[in-house]
């Protein structure tokens, strides 16, 4: 818990809007993720279909969508990020892993790479002081 303290002290006192932005980003962009894993169930099923035999596939389906689309929301007004961010992380490891047990795709290496690297980054940041866990900290 000191460790968050002492971070959370760290990204308050360095933060700016460059840094915010870049969350906004990820975080409409795991929501983009989310509705569009809604709205193309076929894609999510080819991407997991290389793992033969696993069988509760609608249920990882549903998980994935919901994760990345409230989590999104979470990340992108600030409330709860990292808490969002751990529930993204399996998923995110899961789709960076994904690319070498089936087919490769660079498109989505890229992605997961990307979405991996924020992940980390933003989980050692935080929100930054440009959010809701910030104003709420201010209330106290």
């Amino acid at each position: 818990m000191a460790l968050i303290r002492e971070l959370n002290k760290w990204a308050n006192a360095h933060t700016n809007f460059a840094i915010d932005t870049l969350r906004v980003a990820f975080g409409i962009f795991l929501f983009l993720k989310g509705v569009s894993f809604i709205t193309e169930k076929k894609y999510l099923h080819e991407i997991l279909s290389t793992m033969v035999g696993f069988g509760s596939e609608m249920l990882l389906i549903h998980y994935i969508a919901l994760a990345h689309m409230f989590g999104g929301v979470m990340i992108v007004i600030g409330f709860y990020t990292r808490w969002s961010l751990w529930v993204q992380l399996p998923i995110i490891v899961s789709a960076f892993i994904i690319n070498f047990i089936g087919e490769f795709n660079l498109q989505n290496l890229i992605q997961s790479t990307t979405a991996l690297i924020l992940c980390f980054g933003f989980l050692l940041y935080g929100s930054g002081k440009h959010s809701v866990d910030y104003n709420l900290k201010l209330e106290k």
